[in-house]
């Protein structure tokens, strides 16, 4: 075989089609139409990258994952939230308060530095980041960080057209959608992209979701015909 493609192959840099992620063991994200379509659940440890708007549901989808990774005792993070963390939600969802880590820095690139701080220390078991602008060095060094501390890292970017695909264990694309959210997986480690399906959090947030629309059309009996 060709020295250089060898090389590739060991440094983990070529992936083939016919190749299986055998280790791969899925938590449960809390929903089972995400579950059967990431075949398992979200990634023990890694990098995931979602595209979303703000405020569309985006954390309610990651908090049933993350209260049950909090068995560990290890902390949540979140780092740089465009909004104010509602512990009082959080609480009454059955996220543990006193594992719960808010940072808010005063530049993006010290948001990057405390994101990559809290992976590799191996005191955190989630780390959220809000961050805009993601290079393939800086997602390498995350995702590095990632395995160094047997972490889950979730960057949370707004939609944007981007050309690059990035070195993570899981993209997604998340739109609104009257009973939770519409989810799009653009980049899978060991699988393919999917087509977009809907996750319904009408059951755990019925507040937050739109009812059905139901069928007021009545239907009358044609008249005879003589």
């Amino acid at each position: 075989m060709n020295t250089l493609l060898e090389q590739l192959k060991n440094k983990r840099l070529i992936w083939q089609g016919s190749q299986q992620e055998q280790s791969f063991t899925g938590n449960s994200t809390g929903y089972a139409e995400l579950d059967e379509a990431l075949q398992g659940g979200f990634p023990q440890s890694g990098v995931i990258d979602i595209h979303s708007p703000i405020g569309i549901g985006e954390l309610r989808l990651l908090l049933p994952a993350l209260r049950y990774r909090q068995q560990d005792k290890r902390l949540l993070v979140f780092i740089a939230a465009p909004m104010q963390i509602n512990g009082e939600m959080l609480a009454e969802f059955g996220i543990a308060l006193e594992q719960v880590l808010i940072v808010q820095p005063n530049s993006a690139e010290h948001a990057l530095w405390s994101a990559e701080q809290c992976l590799k220390s191996g005191c955190c078991d989630s780390v959220l980041l809000w961050h805009q602008q993601l290079e393939i060095a800086q997602a390498k060094r995350l995702q590095l960080a990632a395995e160094q501390g047997d972490a889950l890292h979730v960057v949370l970017r707004q939609n944007r057209q981007l050309s690059l695909s990035l070195p993570v264990n899981l993209a997604m694309k998340l739109n609104p959608h009257a009973q939770g959210l519409e989810v799009q997986i653009t980049k899978r480690k060991g699988g393919w992209p999917a087509h977009s399906f809907n996750v319904n959090m009408s059951k755990a947030w019925p507040e937050l979701t739109l009812n059905q629309p139901t069928d007021n059309v009545v239907s009358f009996p044609r008249a005879k015909v003589s």
